[in-house]
């Protein structure tokens, strides 16, 4: 009796003890968010909102099935409750954040036409200066209400020439247009430093079945990263954090540097100085004038030094290296630093992951990169004084049909780079552009062939090779 009597009594004490502990739980759980709300002025939605994005980025960084794109640093900026600016030009909309919480959204007018050079800058920028109106001295108009955010991208208004009339066209040049209404609105709630997300597509969700996958081949890559352009899924990686010589495949960076900052009609005269790089252009001499934009074709086709480093010039060498460590930043290429425009300094380094960023920026918005790369010409300014068809293409998928573009890279302390990025067919039909990255391998060509056929076999066998 007496035993049972204990029995009773600690379970009685336990029982309250619990509920003790569950009441101080959830009365510490809801004085926490009173107390964060109160002191971030954020609503109680906003933070549920925000909480909840925070868990399934955990969620999914912890499965590491996916890559994170630039919605992570919308989470970031509202979890520690930031102001900022978002550009979405999938959602064509722009939105103000002040201490976390959203105070006004207007509609994108226009944009950059992505399949063109006048693809609008993507990442994460700030505001660099504001103008109550601006001259485009490329298009010739004048820009109400501008705030200036990278290179030759701004927010502005609706443009119009010296005699009042308005710009009319399909797309912007690059730029953000607003209505000249929501740019002044935009204009007075943003500030010199603030920060300015521009996403360009979110992840499409799309999911893969994995049943009865086959083991991934052997290859001799020391680092590689396969994975889904538009879903960040990841079929398959190894060391892809780890850091490596990028060789020549910092010319596409090269490339979207050039793009984005100077007017890729402007001219550049070949100094004796531009021609000291390692390796030697047929075609290009002392003295020879050349359009910025003809010398992508040396540069992504042939992987002309030369080209690099006479581009580099363009810009200033300095600033140009500044550029292309600033951009990697912008565009989440977190551990890449760049020493030379061309990639023959082994201080060019990067990680298979980086390298993923830098071919989804590609593929999203300065796609003509790529399709330079299969040795198409891109008529946006005309024509150009090489012959492309005899120049040496080193890409070993030209002829492939499935194949969108990509770069390859070889330095002795790098050995065999690439970067592909292929339009791959699923079970069910769906189209999907899938990049395989491949650092320190002993054959990129043999690679890179096992890492196609493997995804051909288990995820994609309705492609048409």
């Amino acid at each position: 009796m007496f035993l049972q009597k204990k029995r009773f009594f600690l379970i009685g004490v336990i029982t309250i003890f619990l509920l003790l502990t569950v009441a101080g739980t959830f009365a510490w759980y809801f004085w926490t968010l009173e107390k964060i709300s109160n002191n971030n002025h954020l609503s109680s939605l906003s933070l549920a909102m925000a909480i909840r994005r925070h868990a399934q980025k955990e969620q999914e960084i912890e499965s590491e099935k996916t890559l994170p794109f630039y919605e992570v640093l919308r989470q970031k900026f509202l979890l520690s409750t930031r102001d900022f600016l978002e550009i979405n030009l999938q959602k064509m909309s722009i939105r103000v954040f002040k201490s976390g919480i959203l105070i006004k959204e207007v509609k994108i007018l226009k944009q950059g036409d992505e399949k063109n050079w006048g693809g609008t800058a993507v990442g994460l920028y700030k505001i660099i200066r504001g103008f109550p109106s601006a001259y485009s001295v490329i298009s010739n108009v004048y820009m109400p209400w501008t705030l200036h955010f990278y290179g030759k991208y701004y927010v502005h208004g609706e443009p119009y020439y010296s005699d009042g009339s308005p710009l009319i066209s399909e797309f912007s040049g690059g730029c953000i247009r607003l209505k000249n209404a929501d740019a002044k609105i935009i204009y007075e709630l943003t500030e010199k430093n603030m920060p300015v997300i521009v996403i360009d597509k979110e992840k499409d969700g799309y999911e893969y079945t994995e049943e009865q996958v086959t083991p991934f081949p052997e290859i001799s890559a020391k680092s590689f990263l396969v994975a889904d352009i538009d879903s960040g899924f990841i079929f398959a990686k190894k060391n892809s954090n780890m850091v490596w010589p990028m060789a020549s495949l910092t010319k596409l960076m090269t490339a979207i540097v050039i793009a984005e900052n100077v007017e890729l009609n402007k001219t550049i005269t070949v100094s004796e100085k531009m021609l000291e790089p390692y390796g030697s252009t047929e075609n290009i001499e002392e003295g020879d004038i050349f359009r910025a934009i003809e010398l992508f074709y040396p540069l992504l086709i042939e992987s002309s030094n030369d080209s690099g480093e006479i581009l580099s010039h363009f810009l200033g060498k300095e600033r140009m290296l500044t550029l292309m460590d600033e951009k990697a930043k912008a565009i989440m290429m977190e551990q890449t630093k760049f020493a030379d425009s061309f990639g023959y300094d082994p201080e060019n380094t990067s990680t298979a992951q980086d390298i993923f960023y830098l071919a989804r920026y590609i593929s999203n918005n300065r796609s003509p990169i790529w399709d330079i790369t299969k040795s198409k010409q891109v008529r946006s300014f005309g024509s150009v004084s090489f012959d492309i068809e005899n120049l040496w293409n080193k890409n070993i998928f030209i002829n492939d049909p499935t194949f969108i573009g990509g770069k390859t890279g070889y330095i002795i302390d790098s050995r065999y780079n690439a970067v592909f990025v292929f339009k791959l067919t699923t079970y069910d039909d769906a189209e999907r552009r899938i990049a395989i990255i491949t650092l320190g391998s002993e054959n990129e060509e043999l690679d890179s062939q096992k890492i196609y056929s493997w995804l051909i076999k288990n995820y994609f066998p309705n492609t048409k090779t």
